[in-house]
This record gives C-alpha cells, sequence and structure tokens, in this order.
C-alpha cells in the first residue's frame, strides 16, 4: 500500500490475509443464539485500537501468535462471537451458532509505533489501518461479529485492532470479553466468566408499555443541519476537562440553589448538549433531543447476574426546544439529564424491552446529541503479557450524533471527543472553553 502521512512522518502497514479463529472448545448444541430488545437497535460495529509500547524484558515477536491461540480459547466461554448475525423469523437479529471463526491479521508497520503520536482523537484514515474491516460489505449481516488485528512495529512495540458488533456487547461486557482475553494469554482462570444466556432480558408475556418512550419520537430538522453535514468536512477534537475545570461546572450548577448536588456527568453532559445545539445553528423552535446510555444491571431486582454478556444499557431522554436550552439557567439543563437518569427502572426498562416488541421502532437521531460514557471502563489495564496499554481509542465514532466520553489514563478528569463539520467544530470550541 501507499505511504500514510502521521505526525509529519510516512509509514505503511503490511497485512497477512486473514484467517479465521475458531473457538478451540467442543461445538454447542444450539444452532441459535437469542439477542435481547436490548441489544436490536445498535448493530453498529465499532472499532478501537490499544498501543503496547515495546517491554525491554519480553520480546514481541511472537505476539500475535500468543494473542491468536488465547482467542481460540476465550471463544470457549464467549462463543457467540465466533458465529454469524442473521435474521430470525420474526425478523430479529439473531446469532447462528457456526463457530465459522472470528478473521485474525497479523501485520507489520516500517515505522516505530511512536509515529502515532496522540491516538484519543479518532482517525478513520491512519487508525483504520491497524483494524481488519471488510470493505465489500453491503450491510451488517455480512460483517464478522468480531475481528482482531496485530500490528507489529519495528521498535518492539505492537497494536491491538479489534472491530466487534455493538449488537454483542455494551462496554462493560466488552471489556469484560477483552479482560477475559488478555488473562487467557497469560495463562490465568477468567476473573469474571461471562453469562451468556440473555433470555432473562425476553420481553414480558403480557406487553406492558407504561411510558411514552420519546427517545423514539421522530424530530422534524428545521435547523438545514443536513445540509451543513454534507457541505462541509468532518472533523473530529477532543477536549478534556480536569477536575479544577469540573468543579467549576458544579459551582455553577448549583449558583442559584436549584439543584444541590450534581455528578461530572450530568454537568458536562449539560454543557455539550447545550454548546453543541448553539455550533450547529439549531433555530429557537427547533425541537432537539438528548439520548445518553445508563447502565441497567444494577436497576433489576434481583440485579443482572454478573458478567452478563450483552446489553444492559437502556437509552434515556431529554427534549426541549433549543430556546429554553440556551436562554434557560444552566441549572435547569443539569435538571433535565437529572430527571432522565432518575427515570431509568427495572419498569421503565422491561417497558422500553416491550416497546420494541411491539413497535420495533429506532430512535431517532434528527437533531439529537447522543451521549456514551466510557469513563468507567478499565481500557488501559488490558495485559497480554506485555503489560498495560500506553494508551487506546476508537478509529472512529459510529454515528455523527454521537460523544463520547472517556477516561485519561490514571486521571481523574474526563476527555470529550466528538466530530462536527468544520465551522461548527470551530464555534464548539469556542464555546466549551470559553
Amino acid at each position: 500500500m501507499d505511504g500514510i502521512h502521521r505526525t509529519g512522518k510516512v509509514f505503511s502497514v503490511k497485512k497477512s490475509q486473514p484467517i479465521l479463529v475458531q473457538s478451540e472448545g467442543v461445538t454447542r448444541d444450539e444452532e441459535f443464539y437469542f439477542l435481547s430488545n436490548l441489544d436490536q437497535n445498535i448493530a453498529v460495529i465499532i472499532q478501537t485500537v490499544y498501543c503496547f509500547k515495546q517491554d525491554d524484558m519480553k520480546c514481541s515477536k511472537n505476539v500475535a501468535n500468543v494473542i491468536k491461540q488465547a482467542l481460540a480459547k476465550v471463544l470457549v466461554h464467549f462463543y457467540p462471537l465466533a458465529g454469524n448475525l442473521t435474521i430470525s423469523p420474526d425478523g430479529k437479529l439473531i446469532v447462528e451458532c457456526s463457530n465459522d471463526g472470528v478473521p485474525f491479521v497479523e501485520a507489520v508497520a516500517d515505522c516505530s509505533i511512536d509515529v502515532l503520536g496522540d491516538i484519543t482523537i479518532p482517525d478513520p484514515v491512519i487508525l483504520g489501518e491497524l483494524v481488519h474491516t471488510i470493505p465489500g460489505a453491503k450491510n451488517i449481516l455480512e460483517m464478522p461479529l468480531l475481528t482482531a488485528q496485530v500490528t507489529r512495529f519495528k521498535c518492539g512495540g505492537f497494536v491491538l485492532g479489534m472491530t466487534i458488533n455493538h449488537c454483542m456487547t455494551d462496554g462493560i461486557s466488552a471489556m469484560e470479553f477483552v479482560n477475559s482475553w488478555a488473562e487467557t494469554a497469560r495463562g490465568m482462570s477468567l476473573t469474571v466468566p461471562p453469562f451468556v444466556d440473555r433470555s432473562i432480558l425476553r420481553s414480558r408475556q403480557s406487553l406492558t408499555i407504561s411510558y411514552d418512550h420519546k427517545e423514539f419520537m421522530e424530530i422534524q430538522d428545521k435547523s438545514n443541519m443536513e445540509r451543513l453535514y454534507k457541505e462541509e468536512k468532518i472533523v473530529y477534537n477532543s477536549f478534556y476537562f480536569d477536575q479544577e475545570k469540573i468543579g467549576r461546572l458544579k459551582k455553577l450548577a448549583m449558583e442559584d440553589g436549584e439543584i444541590k448536588s450534581c455528578t461530572s456527568f450530568t454537568v458536562l453532559t449539560a454543557l455539550v448538549w447545550r454548546a453543541r445545539s448553539k455550533a450547529l445553528k439549531m433555530k429557537p423552535h427547533q425541537e432537539t433531543k438528548l439520548l445518553f446510555a445508563v447502565d441497567g444491571r444494577s436497576k433489576f431486582s434481583p440485579p443482572l447476574p454478573k458478567g452478563y454478556f450483552g446489553n444492559g444499557i437502556v437509552l434515556t431522554c431529554c427534549l426541549c426546544k433549543v430556546g429554553e436550552l440556551v436562554q434557560k439557567p444552566f441549572s435547569h439543563v443539569v435538571g433535565l439529564v437529572q430527571d432522565a437518569i432518575k427515570m431509568v427502572t427495572e419498569d421503565f426498562i422491561r417497558s422500553t424491552i416491550d416497546y420494541f416488541e411491539v413497535t420495533r421502532a429506532r430512535p431517532s437521531l434528527t437533531a439529537t446529541l447522543l451521549i456514551t460514557s466510557w469513563t468507567r471502563l478499565s481500557f488501559n489495564s488490558t495485559n497480554f503479557g506485555w503489560g498495560d496499554p500506553s494508551q487506546s481509542g476508537c478509529v472512529t465514532l459510529p454515528e455523527k450524533e454521537v460523544v463520547l466520553f472517556l477516561s485519561k489514563g490514571r486521571e481523574k478528569g474526563t476527555t470529550l471527543l466528538l466530530g462536527l463539520p468544520l465551522t461548527a467544530m470551530k464555534t464548539f470550541q469556542e464555546l466549551i472553553l470559553a
């Protein structure tokens, strides 16, 4: 392939043909694997990369083989990932337990890993070379549920690039899978064995919809945002908020006495929702929606089993006119976010599951901000035998409406990650840093 420019230098990646890594365990009797209604609406491919610097005490020449062999072993426990996504007779996504295997690629880069620089900002061109994708795939059914690529660099460092279908895992279960894979590579037993039976989240026999579920509501684009996205280049940027900045936001939220306490998540979410709406020049009468995922595992009685493998998250929603969002006090916006969090109970989640069973609706994303928080996920503590990753990141964001919250190594602050049209990003940056 031609050279790729990164940090002022040019490098190239030479890839092997993919091989299929099958589970080395006994083939299971079940032909199909059930996916719950919480899995159905998020069948998008998530691409992540983990960078490992050279370990002076251990050569990385055999790293691909170690990771590949560990994958075959860990797939015994996470066997659905070696299957294929298909459609059930009732029109839902389901996994065919074929054990066809996970595509695995070995690659070599002609430079030091330092050439990658800071990978926390998505870069589909550069970081895309470090993951294995299927360019000719016409739809999600033609894409593997999981792929892996190990790229070795001249310095002895390496990158593990992974793609996984979000319908198989949320952030928590994805990290439990990767950590289990790493433990297997180190010859350890699994700290958190997966609980793979998703039927505990089946819809109820007597379907009961107890909420209006505005997260699925269609909104009309009255602000010409689609044209902006089509006409301008999408640029990605990250913004780091340390504890001091977050403390100032909390103080601002509580200064009028309307709310008594708030979290880092609620103030940052309120800040981003307001600033992004302004940056996209949404009109005052434009309705705008905020969606964000809440982990539902602890909301059930009893809670979902430890190691639940699948999506244990549910989307909750705030909805208002842009005029209200930008003109009312900051405390009001934080309060909207807090109310949306409080709404998530077991009854709300069960209602969401039943709502999809009846409507098969997908959440509308017009004039919508979708926030996903990975701040509690241990992305930088995945040790395959060569120490923890020096950094990790996303190749790209799954949808243009998505903003990602990330932790920054062992620091206590939060990094915001998003993509916007060029002019909107300039405005957003001015607002967010004001």
